[in-house]
């Protein structure tokens, strides 16, 4: 995996990808190991779907632990400004939908930390393009699957 620019993270969001990594490599590799030991002892490897089930299991973690440490070589941590006047690269905006009248908050951050369920929306969404760059009061219309929706941004943090 190669990437070809810088992952930005907050503190918290770094501290995560570490902790994931050691998790998968002295956990999870261990994990493997012995679930591969013990698959072997279920007869031929060309017909046992358990040692097949488990070595792709051991790929997927490998996979993960390589893309977690090219994220760790190439992070650069989020400068956040205290009171920002546009919505930037970590900022907490606060908006409401000019139809329906609900209100969301949403943080801006890269994909790495994207929890949409928890209101972490990835730049690269369209509601994180949508917002990037405008400031307090101004309205944005974005295009969803649904059609269209406009929201008005309440506040950024």
């Amino acid at each position: 995996m190669t990437l070809d620019r810088k992952v930005m993270l907050t503190e918290e969001g770094l501290k995560k990808v570490q902790e994931e990594l050691h998790y998968l490599k002295r956990v999870k590799r261990k994990e493997i190991a012995e679930k591969i030991r013990n698959a072997v002892t279920f007869g031929e490897i060309a017909e046992n779907a358990e040692y097949s089930s488990v070595k792709n299991e051991q790929s997927f973690i490998e996979g993960r632990i390589l893309a977690l440490e090219k994220i760790i070589e190439n992070y650069e941590l989020i400068d956040k400004e205290e009171n920002p006047d546009c919505v930037l690269l970590g900022s907490e905006v606060l908006i409401k939908d000019t139809k329906s009248k609900k209100e969301c908050k949403y943080t801006i951050l890269d994909y790495v930390e994207s929890e949409p369920d928890c209101g972490k929306i990835s730049i690269s969404s369209p509601i994180g393009r949508a917002l990037l760059g405008k400031k307090k009061g101004d309205m944005v219309e974005i295009r969803v699957p649904a059609g269209h929706v406009k929201y008005k941004i309440l506040d950024i943090k």
